[in-house]
């Protein structure tokens, strides 16, 4: 196996270390929502040793200061997939975690166009003592917004090619997803999508013109393969 993919673990990680005993992939993508009540390379020490870890993040990767701290802060941030491309067990994978938010770009909301196109625009909207509480705790930003996708960040993967596209965010495929999402995978010449967030594993096809992009869901704690193939 090259590459195992993992749901939202939400704190459950056991099945994880399994498939990698089991299956000893050259690498592993988990596809956020940690959750985690400590650092992220604490959490995952059973297996960094045996295979390559990458992850992207979730909404709910924000939701407290422990869980930023413990993912953002960690010695595994740079491990983090958003907003760029790796080889990956010998795949090109590209990365966009988080999700869509109305005060930054909801597309079902908003529409196409975001109303901030860039974390500089929108920190520079936001009361002075929000940045300064913002520029000391958080980088610069939100807490809540480092798990916002940004029209920046999507932007940039635009014009760059991948064999695999993973997210946070569903794309059509699923009842709640977006067609954003679709749009950026066949951008990005990408055969495949693995998806996070929805708590199901499925999988389906994305079809635009004589192109076709596979889709796979991936459900809570569970993994697959780079086939799609559930583990």
């Amino acid at each position: 196996m090259s590459v195992l993919f993992y749901g939202d673990p939400h704190g459950r990680y056991q099945k994880l270390f399994n498939a990698v005993e089991h299956y000893s992939p050259d690498a592993v993508v988990v596809l956020g929502d940690f959750m985690l009540d400590k650092p992220l390379e604490q959490q995952v020490a059973p297996i960094l040793d045996k295979t390559e870890f990458w992850f992207i993040h979730g909404n709910h990767d924000t939701d407290r200061d422990s869980f930023y701290h413990s993912l953002f802060k960690s010695e595994l941030a740079h491990r983090n997939l958003h907003g760029r491309i790796e080889t990956v067990g010998g795949l090109r994978i590209a990365g966009l975690g988080g999700v869509f938010r109305g005060k930054v770009w909801h597309p079902h909301l908003n529409g196409s166009q975001p109303k901030w196109r860039n974390r500089e625009e929108f920190m520079l909207a936001q009361p002075r003592v929000i940045q300064r509480m913002a520029a000391k705790q958080y980088d610069g930003l939100l807490r809540q917004h480092h798990s916002t996708i940004w029209w920046e960040d999507y932007e940039q993967l635009w014009d760059q090619k991948a064999d695999i596209l993973v997210t946070h965010e569903a794309p059509s495929s699923h009842n709640h997803g977006f067609t954003e999402i679709d749009d950026l995978a066949f951008a990005m010449n990408a055969k495949r999508v693995f998806h996070g967030h929805h708590h199901i594993n499925y999988s389906a096809e994305l079809k635009r013109d004589v192109d076709t992009v596979l889709v796979d869901g991936v459900g809570l704690a569970c993994c697959k393969d780079e086939t799609g193939a559930e583990l």
